[in-house]
């Protein structure tokens, strides 16, 4: 058994027991909105869908496969959205698998004439399996190395082991045509999410976020055609996230000029040490998007700067969404009341 498999195995054993557990990120969190925050649901004034896919470090044995559904629609008439997220997270060779299904609510109130507020709610359902045959025993284990014999270890011999649990979120979001400003909690209820009960260790811990930006129109006329229904905008922005005792900062800017968006950012911080010479850095994202009528897509790599290094692989996340044409009559007189969110789609 190579070093790097029996790594992954320890690793994934400590998964199943482990006692600080972590949500999956997305690099592209605004191109999954509704994971990002409840208040989200319906941003988009039309009915929406939306498709991503994450493959964390791919060169180690141990990564992460992450992949969300989402689908949401806006009610003019009573000023919220609902949206339904379904998602499903692979992690390592030992194929803990998590499947959440979750349900929002999100109200709008318009403020002043150019600023706009969103409230929303969520409530999911979690189901987390463990697949043990992809893993070894120490009683498979002798002065001579792996025996390749059955074990008879009893967590093994009990199957699958499998939990299922509720999760409720919360999340806020104050925004105009020209910023946005957000704070999310998820897990709030903090659930029990162990396959053994531990104390109060397997609980899940609460995940925070504040998220925010401004958009900044620039450019005058290049003569390079369709200029008045290009949007061409700079768009700094601000992602900070705790779950437990970590937390991580992710820095960046948007650069758009219709259909295409490019983006860079920076996640880490620095300034805070979880371990003595361990520093907290973890990534530098590269984005292209490309966004025309109703529809975009979106490719990011994450180049790992951490001590994984450049054999992990990185990450790469693909982002797909589709927003249809909602004109209902009920709707006309209202739609120039409501306002479509005013951060980038990647």
């Amino acid at each position: 058994m190579t070093f790097k498999k029996l790594f992954s195995t320890l690793l994934l054993g400590a998964c199943v027991s482990m006692v600080h557990a972590q949500d999956p990120q997305f690099s592209q969190f605004y191109a999954n909105p509704l994971y990002l925050s409840p208040a989200f649901a319906g941003g988009d004034l039309a009915p929406r869908i939306t498709l991503n896919y994450r493959n964390q470090w791919p060169g180690l044995a141990a990564n992460y496969t992450t992949t969300s559904f989402g689908i949401d629609h806006y009610f003019a008439n009573v000023n919220s959205g609902v949206g339904l997220l379904v998602m499903n997270d692979s992690q390592g060779t030992g194929n803990l698998r998590t499947t959440d299904i979750a349900a929002q609510y999100a109200y709008q109130l318009r403020l002043t004439e150019n600023t706009a507020i969103r409230m929303g709610l969520q409530g999911s359902y979690s189901m987390r399996t463990a697949d043990l045959s992809a893993l070894t025993f120490p009683d498979q284990y002798t002065n001579r190395g792996f025996t390749g014999n059955p074990t008879l270890d009893p967590v093994a011999l009990n199957g699958t082991p499998r939990v299922g649990y509720m999760s409720f979120a919360t999340g806020l979001l104050l925004y105009s045509d020209r910023y946005w400003a957000g704070v999310s909690a998820h897990h709030i209820n903090r659930p029990e999410q162990g396959f053994f009960q531990v104390a109060d260790g397997t609980r899940l811990p609460i995940k925070g976020s504040f998220h925010a930006g401004l958009r900044i129109p620039f450019g005058g006329f290049t003569g390079l055609g369709d200029e008045w229904d290009r949007e061409k905008t700079i768009s700094p922005a601000i992602m900070y996230k705790f779950q437990g005792k970590f937390d991580q900062l992710d820095l960046g800017v948007y650069l758009t000029y219709s259909p295409i968006v490019l983006g860079l950012w920076y996640r880490g911080l620095p300034i805070k040490k979880y371990a003595p010479n361990i520093s907290n850095r973890e990534s530098i994202i590269a984005l292209v998007g490309y966004r025309q009528d109703r529809f975009s897509f979106g490719y990011s790599y994450d180049l790992t700067i951490s001590a994984l290094g450049l054999p992990s692989g990185g990450s790469h996340e693909i982002s797909l969404a589709y927003t249809f044409e909602w004109e209902p009559i009920t709707r006309q007189k209202r739609i120039k009341k409501d306002k479509q969110l005013s951060c980038p789609k990647f």
